[in-house]
């Protein structure tokens, strides 16, 4: 396995609207005088590796070879805070491509987590209508939107799905895009997200870019979707019934809210930087309150 320390190059909006910096910081010290200068903030340096990567919970592995580099959490979370979020963000690391670097424009990243809820259920996969389910998630978005403006937050509209939740019943894997706008910018923000269904838990890889990158982000995602995998007794296979739990949620829940929104990952990244930098929107939509008004619907609808 090698690893790799890549320097990456600074970017003056980082600079600028990085929390803690002093356009942002309400005690900084005013500049001595008209020569003074805010001390210019350092571009992170970051510390990859490559190959066979176990992920810190033992659970899964990812099989990623030279064209991927793999962020353990403290390098992610250096990342994460160097495109915005606040620090203590809780994953399992991050993937890069291996050609791009995540302080530019074309960077992006993939960001691992895992969840255990429980057993998913995936015999709702053949019934979702994901038309209806789109339209549902809009209503509800909106909803909370309202709540969004009433803290000081500005709107963020999901535009539509960018590529249709898909699923794959042989390798227990579903992914899906949506397409995000936030309130005042004209570009338009790319979630693309993959599932892959365990025992006991959900890992999830949250892809974060821009919609004019969804051609790459899409050819991307369609190698990376095999390079994870669980670890021997925590496949999906192994479920056992009289010993582990069921999740309270199926493939049409996981769509809906997101697991990674139980987390509270990336929340405030769209308030703090659009429309100047990434935009991750995992967490967007509440997941408790979202799922049973959503799906309480649907029951009311078939009663």
């Amino acid at each position: 396995m090698r690893v790799t320390t890549i320097a990456t190059a600074g970017l003056a909006l980082f600079a600028l609207f990085a929390p803690g910096s002093p356009a942002f910081a309400a005690d900084a010290p005013a500049p001595a005088g008209p020569e003074a200068e805010a001390p210019a903030r350092a571009t992170p340096q970051f510390k990859y590796r490559t190959g066979e990567i176990e992920l810190p919970n033992k659970v899964a592995r990812l099989h990623l070879g030279e064209k991927y580099h793999y962020l353990d959490p403290a390098e992610t979370e250096k990342l994460l805070v160097a495109w915005g979020n606040e620090p203590g963000s809780e994953t399992q690391g991050a993937i890069i491509p291996g050609d791009v670097d995540p302080m530019t424009n074309e960077g992006w990243a993939v960001v691992l987590t895992y969840v255990t809820d429980g057993h998913v259920d995936d015999s709702d996969a053949a019934k979702i209508d994901y038309d209806d389910l789109l339209k549902d998630m809009k209503e509800a978005s909106e909803e909370h939107n309202k709540e969004r403006a009433k803290a000081g937050y500005k709107a963020v509209h999901l535009i539509g799905w960018a590529e249709k939740p898909r699923y794959d019943a042989a390798s227990k894997k579903l992914y899906w895009a949506k397409e995000f706008q936030f309130e005042g910018s004209e570009a338009r923000t790319l979630n693309y997200d993959v599932r892959v269904l365990g025992r006991e838990g959900v890992l999830s890889m949250n892809a974060v870019a821009g919609m004019d990158q969804l051609p790459q982000i899409r050819a991307d995602m369609q190698s990376l979707i095999a390079v994870a995998e669980f670890n021997d007794g925590h496949r999906y296979a192994e479920f056992n019934s009289k010993t582990d739990r069921m999740a309270e949620y199926g493939l049409g829940g996981l769509i809906a809210a997101g697991v990674a929104a139980k987390l509270g990952l990336f929340a405030k990244l769209g308030a703090l930087l659009a429309p100047l930098w990434k935009f991750i929107v995992a967490g967007f939509v509440a997941l408790g309150g979202f799922i049973g008004r959503l799906f309480g619907k649907k029951k009311d609808a078939s009663a």
